[in-house]
């Protein structure tokens, strides 16, 4: 299956974010908000805050199995985060994990909790996906809940999981199958008809 590129960006006019693919000219804004928020991040992610790292994510983000996504505020263009689609298996799986992070001076805001609907949008519609999964240590409450209020469904728990910081962390396995984000867009569109 040809696949779909995050060409420009993706826009939804109710939105006061876009999402766009990562550009080298992005370089000293991307790093200088993940410098920032370093010890935000601290010890649920990790993101690129030199410019080697950002290299390698740029050179990742024109591989065929990763989609990096920029989150923008609508009003100054500004940087506010990223989500990123990773190991993207196609054929008969048509699946791929999420991972994301806010900027700390944009958290709690609303921003990523619109954006991830435009990702999600984006990985089951163009991209023709079939399951998202995110892995989210446990003590990460506002990651599970962006997780949550986006429709994904707790599947399990992997102890010593994933090496961030140095360390092996537990994480819990969150997913959502594109059957179920259609039936959550119809329910939520219903309620908003009915309601109005």
């Amino acid at each position: 299956m040809p696949r779909k590129s995050l060409n420009g960006s993706v826009r939804r006019p109710s939105s006061r974010v876009f999402l766009r693919a990562p550009a080298p000219s992005d370089r000293d804004e991307f790093i200088s908000l993940m410098v920032t928020s370093r010890s935000f991040h601290r010890p649920w992610a990790t993101a690129p805050t030199d410019d080697e790292r950002f290299a390698a994510y740029l050179a990742d983000s024109r591989r065929s199995d990763f989609e990096a996504m920029l989150v923008c505020r609508r009003t100054d263009l500004a940087i506010l985060g990223f989500f990123n689609l990773s190991q993207i298996v196609r054929r008969s799986l048509q699946s791929a994990y999420l991972g994301y992070a806010v900027g700390k001076p944009f958290a709690g805001q609303g921003y990523m909790r619109e954006a991830i609907d435009q990702v999600l949008r984006y990985a089951f519609g163009d991209l023709r996906l079939h399951r998202i999964e995110a892995n989210i240590q446990p003590g990460n409450l506002a990651s599970i809940a962006l997780a949550r209020g986006a429709g994904f469904c707790r599947e399990g728990f992997s102890p010593r999981y994933l090496k961030i910081a140095g360390r092996w962390r537990d994480h819990e396995r969150w997913a959502i199958l594109a059957d179920d984000w259609r039936a959550r867009q119809l329910n939520l569109r219903l309620e908003s008809v009915s309601s109005a």
